[in-house]
């Protein structure tokens, strides 16, 4: 007869114990950099996206009033100029960075801009072109 699970995770519990093995290292002990964090940031962008998404659509189909209706609503607050231009930049800036280093895996997919200091360049090409563009989106 077969041992349970319980029984393979003691043994090889006690199995590491006896051999003074250290444990995987931790995120803590890794020096940050910009790769690194641009990673992270990227795959928080397309979570936040694929939400956001999700959840616009899921307003579209239960509210009662059609979209322009909502958007009236928004322009008769009468924001200032310079509050809407900073939400508009909020909602468009993750997705035009998650563009930019979806493009930038794409030509990683490729094989091209593996070298570290190309890896530094591209990272900073993509966080420039983020902010341009964003801002440019914002502005219309």
């Amino acid at each position: 007869m077969g041992t349970t699970a319980k029984e393979e995770m003691a043994r090889f519990w006690d199995k590491n114990t006896k051999s003074n093995r250290p444990l995987s290292p931790h995120v803590s002990i890794y020096k940050w950099s910009l790769p690194m964090a641009m990673s992270i940031t990227h795959r928080g962008t397309g979570v936040a996206l694929s939400m956001g998404v999700s959840l616009f659509g899921l307003a579209a189909l239960l509210l009662p009033e059609q979209f322009p209706h909502y958007l009236a609503m928004v322009k008769s607050l009468s924001l200032g100029p310079a509050l809407i231009y900073s939400a508009k930049f909020a909602l468009v800036f993750p997705l035009s960075y998650h563009t930019w280093n979806g493009i930038r895996h794409l030509a990683w997919d490729m094989g091209k801009g593996f070298k570290l200091s190309q890896v530094n360049q591209s990272g900073l090409l993509v966080l420039l072109l983020t902010v341009l563009s964003s801002a440019a989106l914002a502005a219309m």
